[in-house]
């Protein structure tokens, strides 16, 4: 992976010339393990034009010498702000902040070091430069979805009438470590009945509501990438309003994924599949955006929104994922995670979106 983080931080050194920042003080842990490897859960890293410096504490000394690649390790016992602040000062004493990811306060502790003369913010400036990923990233996010998907075709087979919703995210969760998983990217959502139309339901520990839809959306950790996917199922014999929500919404996911390719701006894929939801007079029962990247983290950039100033790229990696949601009634939702190549998408999950009937 040296290749990898090398020519990460490349890329990171060649925005901040393009943004004149001389010195980027990097807070988020996954900004932190994209950029050195390191994936330990305290760390601040150091980016300057010429070298990169990786703090953390004594609880991670043999972890980071093994992990860290591109950068130099220190272990310290005073605190990160001063720590850094003699880097700092030979790098000419300003210094760039992560905004979006550190508190107040220790920004407050960094301008109160001696040696650094000047605190600002950079936002997102890692976030954009994340969004293009690897083949390394790709083939990570492969198998994590293949992990996901191996595990939601076991877990339909346990879908019976005395099951609820709570144990059926509890076999999700540990098959997903079963199958090699580091953990769940997110809490499944389970949810059967007029718990599905909440998009982000809680697994209750009530049996599934039969004669209804079943709505998963899960997804794990594989070597600190995530996946993400969503299926919606029928229980029993389904009213024929629930039937046709199901069709409108395949339709949808399934006219999303032909629609999207690179250039285009991502709030018009997003415009796209509202458009025919709306259409078929569901407009107001879809409420969410139509999709989100993901990678170290289950929910990054690009956006894929009616709001998003994002364009899509090869090699950037989002869910489209519609839903129809009719409160005290039902809800849909249809969800994969693709990697888009100049030739089109490729969707990472293979399972069929033909109605499956339990």
């Amino acid at each position: 992976m040296q290749q990898f983080h090398s020519g990460r931080l490349d890329s990171v050194r060649r925005k901040m010339a393009d943004d004149s920042i001389p010195a980027l003080y990097v807070s988020d842990l996954h900004a932190i393990r994209w950029l050195s490897g390191f994936t330990g859960s305290s760390a601040r890293l150091l980016v300057g034009k010429e070298r990169a410096e990786l703090y953390t504490d004594f609880r991670y000394r043999e972890q980071a010498q093994e992990e860290v690649q591109g950068c130099s390790v220190h272990i310290v016992s005073s605190g990160f702000p001063g720590s850094v602040a003699s880097s700092v000062a030979s790098l000419g004493g300003e210094l760039f902040v992560q905004s979006e990811s550190i508190t107040f306060d220790e920004v407050t502790r960094l301008e109160a070091v001696e040696g650094i003369t000047r605190v600002s913010g950079a936002r997102n400036l890692l976030g954009g430069l994340r969004m293009l990923k690897d083949a390394a990233e790709h083939d990570a996010l492969r198998r994590a979805a293949q992990v996901s998907e191996k595990v939601f075709e076991e877990v339909l087979g346990l879908v019976t009438p005395g099951i609820t919703e709570q144990e059926l995210a509890a076999e999700i969760s540990c098959r997903h470590r079963r199958y090699g998983a580091e953990g769940d990217s997110f809490d499944p959502i389970v949810a059967s009945g007029a718990h599905a139309a909440l998009p982000h339901a809680r697994p209750r520990p009530v049996r599934l509501e039969w004669n209804s839809l079943l709505v998963i959306d899960m997804g794990c950790m594989v070597g600190g990438y995530a996946s993400d996917m969503t299926r919606t199922v029928a229980l029993g014999t389904l009213p024929d309003e629930a039937e046709a929500m199901y069709a409108i919404v395949r339709d949808a996911q399934q006219l999303g994924l032909d629609s999207a390719v690179a250039g285009m701006q991502a709030r018009e894929l997003d415009a796209v599949v509202r458009s025919f939801i709306e259409g078929h007079g569901y407009g107001d029962a879809f409420g969410h955006s139509l999709g989100h990247g993901v990678g170290l983290e289950v929910h990054e950039f690009p956006r894929i929104s009616s709001q998003s100033e994002d364009v899509l790229q090869p090699g950037m990696v989002f869910t489209i994922e519609p839903g129809i949601y009719l409160p005290g009634m039902y809800g849909v939702r249809i969800e994969d995670t693709v990697i888009l190549h100049p030739d089109g998408p490729e969707p990472l999950q293979q399972f069929p979106k033909k109605l499956v009937r339990v």
